[in-house]
């Protein structure tokens, strides 16, 4: 049975979810958090994705992100997803998929659920029993929302990490 399409129109937001096959883990260290938030935020830089929420649980992540045009999300996904799972696989000598199925994308009404939505994600891990207090949470967009950026603003700038993320997968040995 083929696929069904997906629906990604330019500037409309979309909540996307992606989670590690049978729900395993896809962090294991704070190197891979810092990986991945790396190389989403040059996929976002080079898509011209806008991201206003993300948070990065151990075993799925949620980002909630507008894209400029319809192709702009699966190039996006595509690029940051084969550079992960490339990475993951040479430092944990392992092969095969990271991911469950492909991403599940929903159209996110921007004047009424963007807000909700992104107080969604960004509490996922209070809700998990993660933290108690999302602010002590580092892999999530809560603190550049919720204690340093205006409302609705894009959080692009801020994803980007010092460097201390490895630019590229390491060497096999």
């Amino acid at each position: 049975m083929p696929r069904r399409p997906r629906i990604h129109l330019p500037d409309q937001p979309l909540h996307i979810v992606q989670r590690g096959h049978n729900r395993d883990a896809f962090f294991f260290a704070e190197n891979d958090y810092l990986a991945y938030r790396e190389w989403l935020g040059e996929a976002l830089k080079a898509t011209g994705c806008l991201l206003h929420a993300y948070v990065q649980m151990t075993n799925h992540v949620h980002l909630l992100l507008t894209p400029p045009t319809p192709e702009a999300v699966s190039a996006l996904m595509i690029s940051l997803g084969r550079r992960y799972v490339q990475y993951i696989n040479k430092t944990y000598r392992r092969t095969g998929t990271l991911w469950d199925s492909r991403y599940k994308s929903s159209l996110v009404q921007a004047d009424v659920y963007l807000l909700l939505c992104q107080r969604y994600i960004e509490l996922n891990p209070v809700r998990a029993g993660t933290v108690d207090d999302p602010a002590n949470y580092r892999w999530s967009s809560y603190r550049a929302n919720g204690l340093h950026t205006k409302r609705g603003q894009v959080l692009n700038k801020h994803i980007k990490t010092p460097g201390n993320a490895p630019s590229s997968p390491p060497p096999t040995r």
